[in-house]
């Protein structure tokens, strides 16, 4: 099989798992502007046992309000060498929690020189409910160091959709209440404001340590 045809085929089943976040049923492929996804062999050069990305994600220098009522910029508010990016909501019933309780976990495996230079932010595709305070409260059951990010949802979704992550919205359920359809890959930011790594809802926690290690010595 060529390399195209390979990676074709790869960014299709990542693309599948990442649409199977919260709400599931989506079919719709998200938005692509960073290029294909490619699993990453092992033994590559590259080291990273998440899904690579041939042509790197940017973050927008966009602003939103974190849990402290202050203004956050994507771009200069991200002060730490690498960023680690998830697009959920406080009652997402299921995916988002455990992501959360990977990612704070993987963090502790980690030496407190690597985990010092990276940092968690958290924004909700669920602003309507997802207030500052209640981020706070949700982002403290796992690390009282993540960030936790809201505004309005049309400003979230267009952040969203320019690093390939796909937000819904909300669907209502019988029960009255509903839920919001959005991906469920992890992003992982470099000191240049792009990812070149994602990680998906499954992701082992030992991979997602050994990951965060190598994406700080790449970005010293």
């Amino acid at each position: 099989m060529s390399r195209s045809r390979n990676a074709a085929v790869l960014f299709a089943a990542v693309a599948l798992l990442a649409l199977a976040g919260c709400g599931g049923g989506q079919k719709e492929e998200p938005n692509n502007p960073g290029g294909a996804i490619i699993r990453t062999p092992a033994g590559d050069p590259n080291g990273m046992r998440g899904a690579t990305l041939d042509r790197p994600y940017a973050l927008p220098a966009k602003s939103l309000t974190d849990t402290g009522g202050n203004e956050f910029n994507l771009v200069t508010s991200t002060k730490k060498p690498v960023t680690l990016v998830f697009f959920g909501y406080t009652n997402c019933p299921d995916v988002c929690t455990t992501v959360m309780a990977d990612i704070a976990s993987a963090l502790t495996k980690v030496d407190e020189s690597v985990r010092n230079q990276v940092q968690m932010v958290f924004i909700t595709t669920d602003p309507a409910r997802d207030n500052p305070a209640v981020i706070r409260k949700y982002l403290d059951r796992f690390d009282p160091s993540f960030v936790g990010l809201t505004g309005p949802l049309e400003e979230i979704k267009d952040i969203a959709k320019t690093v390939g992550v796909p937000v819904e919205g909300m669907k209502k359920l019988p029960s009255g209440g509903y839920e919001v359809g959005h991906g469920a890959q992890t992003l992982g930011f470099g000191a240049d404001d792009k990812a070149t790594v994602l990680w998906l809802e499954n992701a082992a926690i030992g991979d997602l340590a050994h990951d965060f290690g190598k994406l700080v010595e790449d970005n010293q």
